[in-house]
């Protein structure tokens, strides 16, 4: 897994990449609850319709304790295209949160690709950025190791888009 340097955090079902400024020890508490969110954007990929760039993308989202989960829709005409990330930020709102506490994205990107080729495009950080705050946090899907268990990162948000663009 080729990513940034930070904390790794364990537990029965992941091993997680801590990414500055976290602490391992302010996340051992929740890693089976984030490993079952990346399942949740795991299934959401297995159904992204993705005929032109061949490339899945699936996302949950939790917010308010509840899970929702999108994956991306292509469109021949690009700009049409909906990707994974707004799809399940889009129906968290739907459903009346305005807060995301954690977003995490699968890709078919392969075990071994860098963060950049598994983190979120630029116009989805901005769309994450409305409902983010300090305590959002995003975890990028690594893929399984050979032991089975799921690798990522768990990253602040703040960290992926540190200067954003807001109003007023």
């Amino acid at each position: 897994m080729s990513s940034p340097d930070g904390i790794s955090c364990t537990s029965p079902g992941g091993i997680w990449l801590a990414v500055a400024p976290l602490a391992a020890e302010a996340m051992a508490h929740r890693l089976a609850d984030f490993e079952a969110l990346v399942r949740s954007a795991r299934e959401a990929k297995a159904r992204a319709h993705a005929p032109y760039s061949q490339f899945h993308v699936g996302s949950a989202v939790l917010a308010g304790g509840q899970t929702f989960i999108g994956c991306n829709v292509e469109n021949a005409s690009y700009g049409a295209t909906l990707c994974a990330e707004r799809n399940a930020i889009a129906s968290a709102v739907a459903a009346g949160y305005r807060r995301l506490d954690v977003v995490a994205v699968s890709t078919s990107a392969p075990v071994a690709a860098s963060i950049d080729q598994r983190s979120p495009c630029g116009v989805c950080r901005q769309v994450i950025s409305e409902f983010a705050d300090e305590g959002t946090l995003v975890l990028l899907d690594a893929g399984d190791g050979e032991d089975g268990r799921i690798r990522g990162e768990i990253l602040a948000f703040d960290s992926l888009l540190p200067w954003r663009f807001r109003l007023g």
